[in-house]
């Protein structure tokens, strides 16, 4: 790709990713993005085909703004499941605050939108690969509680960690971002690995 359709791209992305933090959500449309852009939507249209290619592109674009890779290198670097979890929930429970508005634009739009729960649950299951990996730590470690499958086991963290529940325990229920991380540790360590 030239420099001139990577600067292009880049600054769609941008736009994309504001306008939806500000909360433009179901209402953004390509039309938007690309004035935002300060290109034609044609234009807008050679990068990306179709909304839910933009939406999930800019999805990915905050991973690598946030280099999350680098992030999760102390999980897939960890010598035992137990430090895998906790490495995990450090890495995806801080990055949330982080992609917050654009998940929150994508949550609230996907139910009319089918671009949107395209990007949002390829997103989703990423995360739930994240779980897996911890899980799979665990139970090669031979740890796994008992009374759960590897699957009901990933289902239960996947959920503990969404944003869903982020947004409650933060927002609604008040607690610091520090305390959710902390928390999260100690009730999925009890939970999913034996003693």
């Amino acid at each position: 790709m030239s420099s001139e359709k990577n600067a292009t791209r880049i600054r769609i992305l941008k736009s994309a990713w504001k306008l939806l933090e500000d909360g433009g959500g179901g209402s953004v449309r390509m039309s938007d993005i690309a004035k935002a852009a300060k290109i034609s939507r044609q234009a807008l249209y050679l990068h990306f085909p179709n909304r839910a290619d933009l939406l999930a592109a800019t999805t990915i674009y905050l991973d690598e703004v946030y280099d999350i890779d680098s992030k999760l290198t102390a999980s897939r670097k960890a010598t035992n499941g137990r430090d895998r979890l906790k490495a995990w929930i450090d890495v995806w429970g801080n990055y949330i605050p982080k992609i917050y508005g654009i998940a929150k634009a994508l949550m609230a739009m996907q139910d009319s939108d089918e671009g949107a729960k395209a990007a949002w649950q390829g997103r989703m299951q990423a995360v739930r690969h994240g779980c897996e990996a911890a899980i799979a730590a665990i139970e090669r470690d031979g740890k796994l509680n008992k009374t759960l499958t590897r699957e009901e086991a990933t289902e239960l963290l996947w959920t503990q960690l969404s944003v869903r529940s982020w947004e409650n325990l933060r927002f609604e229920c008040g607690w610091s971002q520090q305390r959710y991380i902390r928390l999260m540790k100690i009730t999925a360590e009890r939970l999913l690995v034996e003693a």
